[in-house]
């Protein structure tokens, strides 16, 4: 029996979903580039980086399965939501294992730094709005 499909996603929740993608492989370079915080494959250390890399697979497949009509703002909820409590956890949060201090540092004294920790809390504003786009458009396609 098939499953019934998914309403198509909102074009500007996949331009969210693009926008994001584009600014965590930026946020991921930065690690590259300060050579802080790296994990497998570049080193032999398997840490949040390696398994932060996972989030590349998980958008491939919704991309796939939201043009197959099997995932929309539910899938894109939860990635986003995910993603966000995640990254302002590793980053943000009291328990931060990378604090901004760890992203400005590398590049002290230069404002280059400040720019990458722009970068990272522009990734997160996106995937707050993602979560909100996402969330009305679940909300709206639900039986009320």
């Amino acid at each position: 029996m098939d499953r019934p499909r998914e309403p198509a996603v909102d074009a500007r929740l996949l331009a969210l979903v693009g926008l994001a993608t584009l600014l965590s492989i930026g946020h991921h370079v930065d690690h590259l580039i300060r050579g802080n915080h790296v994990g497998w494959p570049v080193t032999p250390a398997v840490n949040a980086f390696t398994f932060s890399l996972g989030v590349y697979p998980v958008i491939a497949t919704g991309l796939l399965l939201t043009l197959r009509g099997r995932a929309g703002a539910r899938y894109w909820f939860a990635v986003a939501a995910g993603g966000l409590g995640l990254l302002g956890a590793i980053h943000l949060g009291p328990w931060a294992i990378e604090p901004p201090g760890d992203i400005i540092g590398p590049y002290a004294p230069s404002p280059v730094g400040y720019l990458a920790f722009a970068w990272l809390l522009a990734l997160l504003a996106v995937l707050c709005l993602t979560v909100v786009v996402a969330a009305a458009a679940w909300r709206s396609r639900s039986p009320a």
